[in-house]
């Protein structure tokens, strides 16, 4: 008797094959790359423009903001990639460098892109002091290229380089990372997103974003994160990036917008809220979901080692938020340090103080609002606990946060400065005659 699960594997095993044949015979006949390109071994990550052509035509690139896109060459009908696993120097954000691990000079790694039915060659060099895998997140593939260190395969060395090969069976966002020495290794940075384009998609985005969350400790004034912590992070990235140096995600009114969100984070779940708009879930980590059970919602909860698709249609122009509803995941490194000051009687202490500590001043009794924007010195490579400075004021935020930036009339993806509302459309202060008006007692 020939199980359910058996007879879906099997049929998709042979039309993969098919795909495979018609696929390989294309990508040779118009996408090979010419033959003075370096070998694979040599060809650098590049960054993913919304106005660069994907090699392979059938489909739209996917944009990883502050990130790159992992290039190839086609060798006999397979997509041959290279990954580099090494040390690399790594900016959080403005005033914080650290020394971090990751893929191709990067984290995290290059995004991989391949085609329903691709079938893909991925050579990975170990740099690093230890040993290491690749595990290939999510994917349906044969035992042993499933990269478990020690079960699946034995280690990759320091200085060794190793072959994968396998077939990309079924669409959706997909991830990779080490299996050797997790928590020291991801935790360093070694990650990265693996998109699978459906052959045949039923909807084409406009504009498709993917954004990989993580979290760290790099205690303050320290280059090098901590991968023993398991409770008090206080980096929250998007792309390995905390604002305010994240990317905003740029697109034109009315576009089809994907996003594909992928958390390799050590131990946090990400509630990821998007202003403005109601989307939909229209993919896990174990590929699309039939349109007739999506569903709508403001926030995707991703968790670790999940992905999620996201869709919209960008109708509302403005500047929106994104970011995680976690508020202690919008801090930065300032922020998750200190005394509990809500609420202290700080009358007059200032003013005894400040003789033996000359620009004494209380901070936090009375709240942390604005104090990102205070201009108080820091630590060497630290970050303020949060925020950089917006049209209308400070934006009173940090970590993992972003922007869409939804504009009508672009002419091309860079960021577009700040949204000018048009008039009437900003909350403002109200007037005297405004709250006469309205009944409404002003506060005196």
């Amino acid at each position: 008797m020939v199980s359910r699960r058996q007879f879906i594997e099997t049929a998709a095993l042979v039309g993969g094959a098919a795909l495979v044949t018609r696929a390989s015979q294309a990508d040779a006949q118009q996408h090979e790359h010419p033959p003075s390109r370096p070998p694979p071994s040599t060809l650098p990550a590049q960054k993913a423009q919304s106005t660069q052509r994907p090699a392979d035509r059938r489909y739209r690139p996917v944009v990883t903001p502050n990130g790159a896109a992992l290039p190839y060459r086609t060798v006999g009908g397979v997509k041959v990639f290279h990954l580099v696993a090494e040390p690399v120097q790594h900016e959080f954000a403005p005033g914080l460098k650290g020394e971090a691990w990751g893929y191709n000079g990067r984290t995290p790694g290059p995004t991989i892109e391949a085609v329903e039915g691709d079938r893909v060659r991925i050579y990975v060099t170990n740099r690093l002091p230890e040993p290491t895998t690749v595990h290939w997140h999510g994917f349906i593939l044969p035992n042993g290229m499933e990269g478990v260190g020690g079960l699946n395969q034995r280690y990759i060395r320091p200085g060794e380089t190793f072959r994968y090969e396998f077939t990309c069976r079924f669409p959706g966002t997909y991830m990779y990372h080490p299996h050797v020495d997790e928590m020291t290794q991801m935790g360093m940075g070694l990650q990265g997103l693996f998109i699978v384009h459906e052959l045949r998609p039923r909807r084409r985005a406009d504009r498709e974003f993917a954004i990989m969350l993580s979290e760290w400790m790099i205690p303050i004034g320290a280059r090098r994160p901590d991968p023993r912590e398991m409770q008090e992070f206080n980096v929250l990235t998007m792309n390995s990036k905390a604002f305010p140096g994240t990317e905003p995600l740029v697109v034109r009114t009315g576009q089809h917008v994907r996003i594909r969100i992928g958390n390799l984070s050590a131990m946090h779940n990400h509630p990821i809220h998007l202003h403005g708009y109601h989307f939909k879930i229209t993919a896990t980590d174990g590929g699309p979901i039939p349109e007739s059970a999506q569903w709508p919602e403001t926030t995707a909860l991703v968790s670790v080692g999940q992905t999620r698709d996201i869709e919209f249609v960008a109708d509302a122009p403005g500047d929106w938020a994104m970011h995680c509803h976690f508020t202690h995941h919008v801090m930065n490194q300032m922020g998750h340090e200190g005394p509990n000051m809500i609420g202290v009687r700080a009358d007059g202490l200032d003013q005894r103080v400040r003789p033996l500590l000359p620009g004494y001043m209380t901070m936090g009794h009375a709240g942390m609002a604005a104090m990102g924007e205070m201009g108080m010195p820091v630590p060497r490579n630290s970050i303020p606990m949060k925020g950089a400075q917006g049209k209308h004021d400070y934006i009173d935020m940090g970590g993992m946060f972003t922007v869409l930036k939804v504009r009508d009339n672009l002419t091309s993806y860079e960021d577009p400065g700040w949204y000018d509302n048009p008039p009437g459309t900003v909350a403002r202060q109200a007037t005297a005659v405004e709250l006469r008006a309205d009944g409404v007692q002003a506060p005196s």
